[in-house]
């Protein structure tokens, strides 16, 4: 059975005392919620300081992006061994880098194996716009990306990524997708695209959690989808009460 695993994305939201604030609203809380993996992935400012309030716990730390080179002339970029000095995962490819920072299918790869070879967990994001989910093209669009971001992975490390399928449309828009029609998007696209890169057993283990207006109320019913290992959060991983109850519904005795 795959763990379940709930991440909250804070975008860019929160100066260091509004996240240590944050974290110490919701984190005994969130250390009493077992049988779920747990993530928060602040800003690059409040990274050390979230990094310490969380030492010793079960709560794991992310950033939101990477650079794929080690090192060098790339003013404004954070190196991929930055991140892993305070973070356990990364968060690679979301809609957001996509659509406002130009990143592509290839840029997403480069920083996928960038991210592996320092220990990093990536949670790889993928998704259709509403233009191409009015036309049909879901199915098109999630095989690309998949088959595309993924390429060259090991097989043997496969299990080591998190797929999270983010509808464009629904992310931080209050329209969730359906849980059927979400489930069904895993099912029928996403999950064979992962077999056909890395054949059956490596594609079972694959976690893919859904992002897209994820909240306290309408968790529970993603997460009694089979195919739904969890989410990505944005606006209510923000909320204590919201993100705790998220994480709850998550939850696998």
């Amino acid at each position: 059975m795959r763990t379940p695993i709930v991440a909250g994305n804070w975008k860019m939201n929160k100066t260091v005392e509004e996240a240590r604030s944050l974290v110490s609203s919701m984190g005994l809380k969130l250390r009493e919620i077992e049988g779920v993996e747990k993530v928060l992935c602040p800003p690059f400012p409040a990274l050390l300081a979230v990094s310490a309030l969380l030492e010793g716990t079960d709560i794991g730390l992310g950033a939101q992006n990477l650079h794929w080179e080690e090192k060098g002339a790339y003013t404004g970029e954070v190196a991929p061994n930055m991140v892993a000095e305070f973070c356990q995962y990364v968060i690679i490819g979301h809609s957001e880098r996509r659509a406002y920072f130009g990143e592509t299918d290839e840029t997403v790869n480069r920083k996928l194996h960038a991210a592996m070879k320092v220990n990093l967990t990536p949670i790889v994001c993928v998704g259709e716009t509403e233009e191409e989910y009015d036309s049909g093209q879901t199915g098109e669009v999630v095989r690309r990306q998949i088959n595309q971001g993924l390429a060259d992975v090991d097989t043997a490390k496969a299990a080591d990524i998190i797929v999270a399928y983010e509808p464009v449309w629904a992310i931080g828009t209050g329209k969730a997708s359906n849980p059927d029609d979400a489930n069904a998007v895993l099912a029928d696209y996403i999950r064979p695209a992962l077999t056909e890169l890395f054949g059956s057993e490596a594609a079972q283990a694959i976690r893919i959690q859904y992002g897209g207006s994820v909240n306290g109320s309408n968790a529970a019913d993603f997460f009694s989808q089979p195919e739904i290992d969890g989410a990505l959060v944005g606006g209510a991983s923000l909320k204590t009460d919201d993100f705790v109850a998220i994480v709850q519904a998550a939850s696998r005795p």
